[in-house]
């Protein structure tokens, strides 16, 4: 070896390069905080589901899932979780067959209620039930309407809390009911009924099939998605952190559930994903690190591209194939303009 060796080398490391940022989404007139502002509701309660088979559906959410039962009464079910103070995240009920019973928020205040309903029914809206005390478990005083494509939704407050405690390290049981996202054949529409009743803001965008509406600091508690049908797209469960998410979803896999897409990681909102189908093809999501949007003014919403390395930051979670599968197989939502029994 000829030549001598530098006792120094001062060449710089190369620098981090990371993703451009997608470019902005066109955004209305209205400031955030203004929408924000105006806004009746302040977070996601609960989702109601109708199944064919009430056992095998229980079996799955209390079994493997990691819900617990709060209450029963007759064909229905009440499921709540370890690390929320809502009185239950999910109600499961017999039925013939499978529908989204109801989508139910938290509202800011019994007068909230009452203005929501005077405006929803002298704008031509259809109000299920007016607004009263309710009788499910919490109780409190709510109102229930159907929303532009028919899905049932409820708007509630004063409701009591039940006992909830911090997950511990490790424990892989969903800690909240994160967010829903629906399906609807006209997505412009259905965006524009929440903004403009309920006050939600867009946070950002899936190319333009996707629209992530917030109604709290969550970056999304509703998503809607273009599809040729209306219906459930899917239910997100949020996780006490990365390690609980994972080991929750290889509980799942050594269960005989393998994930319909992921783990991996989104761009629009930043958050993890698993995906898994319930007994009746309803697909449910564990995810957790959702980003936060403290300063609604300061947020640009984007129009995040349909591209692998934008829709999955990490490029774990393998092909869409499985879930696209799942969405094909789903029918128009047979609840749609029909009040849940109960």
């Amino acid at each position: 070896m000829s030549g001598s060796v530098p006792t120094s080398v001062d060449v710089e490391p190369p620098p981090f390069q990371p993703r451009p940022m997608p470019p902005p989404a066109p955004t209305g007139q209205i400031r955030a905080s203004e929408l924000a502002a105006r806004s009746p509701i302040a977070g996601l309660r609960h989702v109601g589901l109708g199944v064919p088979d009430l056992r095998q559906a229980c079996a799955f959410y209390e079994g493997v899932w990691g819900l617990y039962r709060v209450a029963d009464d007759r064909d229905v079910v009440f499921l709540g979780s370890v690390g929320s103070p809502e009185p239950y995240i999910v109600r499961l009920r017999q039925a013939h067959a499978k529908r989204v019973d109801i989508i139910a928020f938290a509202g800011r205040s019994r007068a909230a209620v009452d203005a929501l309903a005077a405006d929803l029914a002298t704008s031509g809206f259809r109000l299920v039930r007016e607004p009263g005390e309710q009788d499910t478990p919490g109780g409190g005083y709510g109102v229930r309407f159907f929303d532009l494509d028919g899905r049932l939704i409820e708007v509630s407050v004063e409701v009591r809390a039940k006992s909830f405690r911090s997950l511990e390290a490790g424990e892989s049981v969903p800690q909240k009911l994160s967010h829903v996202v629906v399906n609807s054949t006209d997505i412009a529409a259905t965006m524009a009924f929440y903004e403009r009743f309920l006050g939600f803001r867009l946070s950002d965008w899936l190319t333009n099939r996707m629209a992530f509406l917030r109604c709290s600091t969550d970056h999304h508690s509703l998503a809607i998605a273009q599809r040729t049908r209306v219906s459930l797209n899917h239910i997100s469960f949020e996780m006490r952190g990365i390690d609980e998410y994972l080991r929750g979803t290889g509980r799942l896999i050594r269960h005989g559930h393998a994930p319909a897409w992921g783990p991996g990681r989104h761009s629009a909102g930043d958050n993890t994903f698993s995906y898994f189908a319930d007994p009746h093809g309803n697909v449910v999501e564990y995810t957790t690190e959702l980003e936060k949007i403290v300063d609604e003014d300061a947020w640009t919403p984007r129009v995040w591209p349909g591209t692998p390395d934008y829709y999955d930051q990490w490029g774990t979670a393998g092909g869409l194939e499985d879930l696209y599968a799942l969405d094909s197989q789903s029918e128009a939502d047979s609840g749609l303009w029909t009040p849940a029994p109960i």
